[in-house]
């Protein structure tokens, strides 16, 4: 039977600095799902809908509900956290 184990991360605290990294990601994340579902010929419709392959989501991250963008900001800091557990730092680059 599968067990996840994914990494631990309780240790790790994301500095406060990173806020607009994390809704970049954020923002990033549904793009990548929109345009595979689009790939995959999935269009926009009111209610979602598999057998016609219709989705009210795939729409610009910025007219999603609220709770679809918590969705994606989550996966931004699990992905961002278990970065800084393995070790590894994020800088920014000097402009």
């Amino acid at each position: 039977m599968y067990q996840p184990k994914p990494i631990d991360t309780s240790r790790v605290q994301l500095p406060g600095a990173i806020a607009d990294l994390i809704e970049r990601l954020a923002e990033n994340n549904h793009d990548i799902w929109a345009q595979q579902r689009t790939r995959d010929g999935w269009t926009y419709g009111s209610q979602r809908d598999d057998a016609a392959k219709k989705h009210p989501d795939l729409v610009p991250y910025r007219e999603l509900p609220e709770s679809e963008k918590e969705y994606d900001r989550k996966m931004a800091v699990g992905t961002i956290a278990a970065i800084l557990a393995l070790g590894y730092r994020i800088e920014k680059a000097l402009p």
